[in-house]
């Protein structure tokens, strides 16, 4: 899997996630109830950071006898369907994203251990602001680029206007239209496009178990 995934460019090692201990860059994504699903949300991998992963791989090892099943969004599609006043307002605009939305202290810093480890994670991560559009660098159409899972403020207007905003976005981006869902088979592998796509990890296996490998693509900077 690393290597499938290293042919599309370096990996990326998450700060938080624990890693397999064989391949630092492969996440381990073991949900069970002492460990409750945190992506159950719709997100984009990692905006958190300059250069936000291009894609990723990720691989079915456990699955649950119902449920667990993967949603991806079309975010160019959520763009292309808003009006041309809409388009017009939202260029320009950036937005912050956070690691500290989908990764807070009170879940990833609960042990003296954890915390430093934690507090470490958002030092080296502060905020950082991306277009709110973004244009694919290589087919050049143009998506919106926030998500739920790490943008928390649209910077040029008030924190009000802001909110607003940014929740007819994310709940816009995730119309049923734009979107397909997969039901995993044991050692399926599905690859992606992080760059303009959201996806949404269902929570409706509790209490079974679900193992998913991850390997995260770095890409580059969000124009």
């Amino acid at each position: 899997m690393k290597q499938l995934a290293s042919i599309f460019g370096d990996l990326h090692i998450h700060p938080l996630y624990p890693n397999h201990e064989d391949a630092p860059e492969i996440i381990v994504l073991d949900t069970h109830n002492d460990n409750p699903p945190d992506n159950d949300n719709w997100h984009t991998d990692v905006t958190f950071i300059d250069k936000p992963p291009m894609g990723a791989v990720l691989s079915a090892r456990m699955l649950p006898s119902t449920g667990g099943d993967t949603l991806w969004t079309s975010c160019i599609a959520a763009y292309e369907a808003l009006s041309k006043p809409m388009q017009a307002m939202l260029e320009g605009l950036t937005a912050s994203h956070d690691i500290r939305q989908s990764f807070p202290q009170e879940r990833y810093g609960a042990t003296p251990e954890d915390l430093v480890k934690w507090q470490a994670s958002v030092e080296k991560h502060p905020p950082i602001s991306h277009p709110v559009i973004r244009t694919h660098p290589v087919t050049g159409r143009k998506g919106l680029f926030v998500n739920e899972g790490f943008t928390t403020r649209i910077n040029e207007l008030a924190k009000k206007e802001s909110d607003i905003l940014l929740n007819f976005l994310c709940s816009f981006v995730a119309k049923p239209e734009f979107s397909i869902r997969w039901k995993w088979k044991e050692y399926d592998l599905a690859i992606w496009d992080n760059r303009l796509t959201q996806h949404y990890a269902t929570n409706d296996y509790m209490p079974q178990r679900r193992i998913m490998y991850r390997a995260t693509i770095l890409g580059d900077v969000p124009r």
